[in-house]
């Protein structure tokens, strides 16, 4: 093999997989690759994969333009990506077809280019992102350097409050045990003394309202007869006439 065709390969291989990660990116489904260098003269892979909907095949494709175009390959070319039922991405050596599961089923493009199919490594776990170092406890800046406004921020104020602000809050919450204590205290003796008052036979203000006013009628006793007849006399002589 010559240094060419081997630098062909690799760029091919390369070019093949960029495809591959473009369409896993966006989730395709049932990706195929086949070799077809001994089929066409045009190119040398023919790539396949689903989606479930317009929307899905289109971002595929794009996501397969946007891969090879940043991987340093000639820009591809795209066909049918206005109804997106059937997306051609043409990438230069390789030709990827993004279709829709009835558009694949019924052109059944296997058939056509699967005589060698190629083996994939699918679903090729990319690098993960170097973790930073935890900074040290003895690096980190201490609570007491903090300025008022930065520690009212990340709530270190309420965390360490100060003295004078924990003294207030000391003798507020002792005022309000003492009210409480008060109320409580008053609500207990309330019951005690209506009932000794009961007990003693003392009456309840209503009570007390309605004995008076009885006591008031009971004791305004009515005129007797003889007296009702001696202020007649009495009236009847001051209306008399005097004699001449």
């Amino acid at each position: 093999m010559t240094t060419s065709s081997a630098a062909k390969k690799n760029d091919i291989q390369k070019l093949q997989r960029v495809i591959v990660d473009g369409l896993e990116d966006v989730k395709a489904q049932d990706i195929v690759v086949f070799d077809t260098e001994n089929l066409s003269a045009l190119f040398e892979r023919v790539i396949v994969a689903s989606g479930t909907s317009n929307r899905q095949t289109k971002a595929l494709a794009a996501s397969v333009r946007d891969a090879v175009r940043d991987a340093g390959f000639a820009k591809p070319r795209m066909e049918g990506e206005v109804n997106g039922e059937w997306i051609i991405v043409d990438c230069g050596q390789a030709v990827v077809h993004v279709m829709q599961p009835s558009f694949r089923a019924y052109y059944n493009l296997e058939e056509l280019w699967g005589e060698k199919p190629v083996r994939l490594k699918l679903g090729v776990a990319k690098p993960a992102p170097v973790a930073k170092a935890p900074v040290a406890a003895s690096a980190a800046k201490p609570v007491t350097t903090l300025r008022r406004s930065n520690a009212a921020k990340i709530g270190v104020a309420e965390a360490f409050p100060s003295r004078a602000q924990a003294a207030k809050t000391a003798a507020a919450n002792a005022a309000a045990a003492k009210r409480d204590a008060a109320k409580a205290a008053t609500a207990k003796a309330t019951p005690a003394k209506t009932a000794a008052r009961k007990t003693a036979g003392a009456p309840t203000t209503s009570i007390t309202k309605v004995v008076v006013a009885e006591k008031k009628v009971i004791t305004k006793k009515p005129a007797t007869p003889a007296k009702k007849v001696a202020a007649k006399k009495v009236a009847a002589k001051k209306t008399a006439p005097r004699q001449a």
